[in-house]
């Protein structure tokens, strides 16, 4: 048995946003998982084929412990259910919990956490961006691009470009995310924005709002595309959206220091640490 144990922190004396942002954390997956109680962890579990796999997170307002066994008893199951072992969490809301993940054997990923400043001047819209409805001809392949950005992931120009977009769009043809998507998108509850050239997406990202709290996310563009501004315009252009949508708070994960300064160009700023747990080698 294993004996490392940390309780969970409170958000005082941290940034007021995070408050905010654990309670939208806990309740954005609920609209399209089932919830499974470990006690001082939830798993959110997705329901259907489509769409991206969840993650456990700290039980909110659980005392804890939570320990190592936690871990190990949630990975346990995300291993008989077939989805990847994931944890996900804020490192200043829950700084012992690093802990117990890396006990358990999981690897730890750090991202920057930031939060749009509330002041922060509209960015101009890009002149390739624009909004995609949920019958949009281009909404598969716009979810399709940040599977080829993220599998190469960073700010340089990549060798990824038209061509294998093209056989993913294919490859990917019928895995239901579209639809899936564009269900939310009729539920208000996802927005998505992406550049498009010549008749194909180049970038694409969506926010996903609850009450008034909205996280911009997979916001990726195609390697070959990079250093163009797309992925800034693709992001200006979801803030507005989220901000006529009466969100008062607007936030992301980047995913490494370049591509978090691009986000403070626009008016983001740092709050915390947002960390994501997966078996070493992820």
């Amino acid at each position: 048995m294993t004996t490392h144990s940390t309780t969970h922190s409170t958000t005082q004396s941290l940034h007021p946003s995070l408050d905010a942002l654990e309670r939208y954390y806990d309740a954005a997956p609920r609209s399209s998982a089932r919830v499974e109680d470990f006690g001082p962890l939830t798993l959110f579990v997705r329901e259907g084929d489509a769409g991206w796999p969840f993650y456990a997170r700290p039980t909110p307002g659980h005392p804890g412990p939570v320990t190592a066994d936690d871990v190990d008893a949630v990975r346990a199951r995300q291993r008989a259910l077939g989805v990847p072992e994931a944890l996900e969490w804020v490192a200043e809301v829950n700084p012992g919990l690093r802990a117990a993940v890396e006990e358990s054997g999981l690897g730890v990923h750090e991202h920057p956490l930031m939060v749009l400043d509330p002041q922060a001047p509209p960015a101009e819209p890009h002149p390739l961006v624009r909004a995609l409805g949920a019958g949009d001809p281009l909404l598969h392949a716009a979810l399709v691009v940040p599977r080829l950005a993220f599998a190469a992931p960073g700010t340089d120009v990549g060798g990824a470009g038209v061509g294998e977009l093209t056989a993913a769009i294919v490859a990917h043809a019928g895995d239901g995310l579209a639809e899936q998507v564009g269900e939310r998108i009729r539920a208000g509850r996802t927005a998505v924005a992406a550049a498009v050239e010549n008749g194909l997406p180049l970038c694409s990202g969506m926010h996903n709002p609850v009450g008034q709290v909205s996280e911009i996310v997979a916001v990726g563009t195609l390697p070959a595309a990079r250093r163009r501004g797309l992925g800034r315009g693709v992001t200006a252009a979801l803030v507005a959206d989220a901000r006529g949508a009466g969100a008062a708070t607007v936030f992301l994960s980047a995913g490494d220091a370049d591509v978090a300064r691009m986000y403070a160009s626009l008016g983001f700023r740092p709050v915390g640490t947002a960390l994501i747990a997966e078996p070493a080698g992820s």
